[in-house]
C-alpha cells in the first residue's frame, strides 16, 4: 500500500488484441507493441500491463496458444530492455504461469481467480502479485442489464470474499490487490459513478486498490458521448478522483498526461 504522501503509481496499458475497446489493432505487431510499451515506460508508467485477450462487452474468446503468441514475445522483449514492472492481463493460469517465467511480477485477472479450477492455486504457486477485479457476468453479456442492490456494497462484498479465498488458497496477503472493474459488468452511470465516489470504502478494506477508468464509456456518456481518443480529461478526471480516495494505482492509456497531473496533484498536496 503506497504512503498517502504519495501520487498512486501509473500502469501503462499495452493491448495487443485486435479488438480490445480503446487501442484493438494499434498494437498488433510484435515490434509495434514492443515500441509503444518502451514509449510508455519512458514517459513515466510504473507498470506495463499487457494484455493478449480483448474483455470488452462482447469480446470473442481466444485460446491460450493464441493468446500466448500475443504476448510472450513482448513480455521478452520489454523485460530485456527496460526495468519497469510488468503486468500480465489475463485469466488463464497457463498464460500467467508463462508471463511470469519471462518476467511478469503481477497477474490481473479481471474474473478474480474465477476462471478455471486452478487459478486460486497456480496463483499461490507463483507468489506474484495478484490483481482481483470485479465483474458481473462474463466480457460476452456483462453490459446485458447488470443489476445490483446497491453497487458498492455489492462490488466491496465480492472483492473481500475473492480475497479471503485467495488467502485461504495460499496467497499471501500482502500480494493481494483488489479491482472495483469500472466499465465490467455496470450501468455505465448508475454504477460507475457511485463506485468512483465510493472508492474510500473499497480502500478501507485495506489492500491495494487498482483503478481502471481510463476511456471508459462513461466518460463519453457525460461529454456528448465522445469517442473513445476524446475522453482524455475525463480520464485525468478520474484518474485525480481516484488519487484523492487513496487507490495504489491508476490503469490509463495516457501515459505522460496521466503522470503530469499525478505529479501537480501531488505538489498540491
Amino acid at each position: 500500500m503506497r504512503s498517502q504522501n504519495l501520487r498512486p503509481r501509473v500502469m501503462g496499458v499495452v493491448n495487443v488484441t485486435p479488438d480490445s475497446f480503446s487501442d484493438g489493432g494499434r498494437w498488433a505487431t510484435p515490434e509495434a507493441a514492443r515500441d509503444h510499451a518502451l514509449r510508455l515506460a519512458a514517459a513515466g508508467a510504473d507498470i506495463l500491463d499487457i494484455g493478449g485477450e480483448s474483455t470488452r462487452p462482447g469480446a470473442t474468446p481466444v485460446t491460450e496458444t493464441e493468446e500466448l503468441e500475443r504476448v510472450m514475445q513482448l513480455i521478452t522483449a520489454i523485460r530485456a530492455r527496460a526495468s519497469v514492472a510488468i503486468s500480465i492481463d489475463t485469466m488463464k493460469p497457463v498464460v500467467a504461469r508463462a508471463a511470469v517465467a519471462a518476467g511478469a511480477s503481477i497477474w490481473n485477472d479481471v474474473t478474480a481467480l474465477r476462471h478455471a479450477p486452478d487459478s486460486l492455486d497456480t496463483a499461490a504457486a507463483l507468489g506474484c502479485q495478484v490483481v482481483l477485479m470485479h465483474m458481473q457476468g462474463q466480457p460476452g453479456t456483462m453490459q446485458a442489464e447488470p443489476r445490483y442492490d446497491d453497487v458498492v456494497a455489492d462490488v466491496i462484498a465480492f472483492l473481500a470474499a475473492r480475497a479471503e479465498a485467495a488467502v485461504a488458497a495460499g496467497v499471501a496477503r500482502d500480494r493481494i490487490w483488489l479491482d472495483p472493474g469500472i466499465g465490467f459488468g455496470k450501468h455505465p452511470l448508475d454504477h460507475n459513478l457511485p463506485l468512483l465516489a465510493g472508492l474510500e470504502r473499497i480502500v478501507s478494506l485495506g489492500f491495494p486498490v487498482l483503478l481502471g477508468a481510463s476511456r471508459k464509456r462513461f466518460i463519453g456518456m457525460l461529454d456528448g458521448d465522445a469517442a473513445e481518443e476524446a475522453r482524455l480529461g475525463g480520464s485525468i478526471a478520474a484518474a485525480l478522483r481516484g488519487a484523492e480516495a487513496g487507490v495504489a494505482a491508476v490503469r490509463v492509456h495516457d501515459v505522460a498526461e496521466t503522470v503530469q497531473a499525478l505529479k501537480v496533484w501531488a505538489a498540491i498536496r
